[in-house]
């Protein structure tokens, strides 16, 4: 399956995943114009390859470009709980079930929910297989546990958050410790550390490509993201570009 990330961080997020006969957008969280143009820089028609857009949760970030969905008259995917900030009752597509199988097309293209734990009211992560590969995306988080680390395992492809440093977030003075505690927390976002510590549980060293995504502009670096990782994987025996293939965005 091809992925390609359309808008990462914490001024949007956007992730288009294409097989060979079906394709879908995670998230829409930045203008409709700019999804558009990045659309179409990556060849991506969005009449024909996205026949869904899936919504992790419904902060700014992660539903602002939602009007590409009228526009085109493409389905939105969203859990109960998110769907009350997103749409009136009678305006709402389809319905995502954490742990359930949530789309899947006659050719064997499906898309399954599960659950994460963030700060709004049924936050969801997702998998996207073919039948041959399989995608996670594993996006705002503030913890990864067991639950998680089963539905993504065995995937080909990760997708997964990599927000902060611990250490430059704790030193950063501009951030009031309320927001420093929230981003701490449970229902927050993923350390480098939590991200090299779930992927080390997952990744099996048999060539699975990694996507750092939704990294912190103030409280991260991609070398930081980047070195993290690598180190957690090396204590498995694995190494970039041999076992694995990583890229931060």
């Amino acid at each position: 399956m091809k992925v390609t990330i359309l808008a990462s961080g914490s001024t949007g997020n956007c992730i288009h995943i294409q097989s060979a006969n079906a394709g879908v957008l995670i998230d829409a969280g930045v203008p409709k114009t700019k999804i558009e143009k990045r659309m179409n820089e990556h060849g991506i028609n969005p009449v024909t390859d996205v026949q869904a857009i899936f919504i992790t949760h419904a902060h700014g970030d992660h539903i602002k470009g939602l009007p590409l969905a009228a526009k085109y008259q493409i389905p939105i995917y969203a859990t109960d709980g998110e769907w009350k900030c997103i749409a009136e009752p009678d305006e709402k597509d389809g319905f995502v079930c954490p742990g359930k199988t949530c789309y899947c097309n006659s050719e064997g293209f499906s898309v399954t929910a599960f659950k994460v734990h963030h700060d709004a009211y049924e936050p969801v992560g997702y998998t996207v297989t073919d039948g041959e590969q399989k995608v996670s995306i594993c996006l705002d988080t503030g913890k990864v546990d067991v639950e998680m680390i089963e539905a993504m395992r065995g995937s080909n492809i990760y997708i997964i958050e990599s927000n902060h440093d611990v250490d430059m977030l704790e030193q950063n003075e501009k951030y009031p410790g309320s927001v420093k505690a929230r981003i701490l927390s449970e229902i927050g976002h993923l350390s480098n550390d939590q991200t090299a510590d779930a992927l080390r549980r997952m990744v099996k060293g048999t060539g699975e490509r990694i996507f750092l995504t939704h990294l912190s502009s103030n409280n991260n670096m991609p070398a930081l993201a980047e070195g993290t990782v690598r180190r957690a994987l090396r204590q498995k025996g694995f190494e970039a570009g041999r076992h694995y293939h990583l890229e931060v965005v």
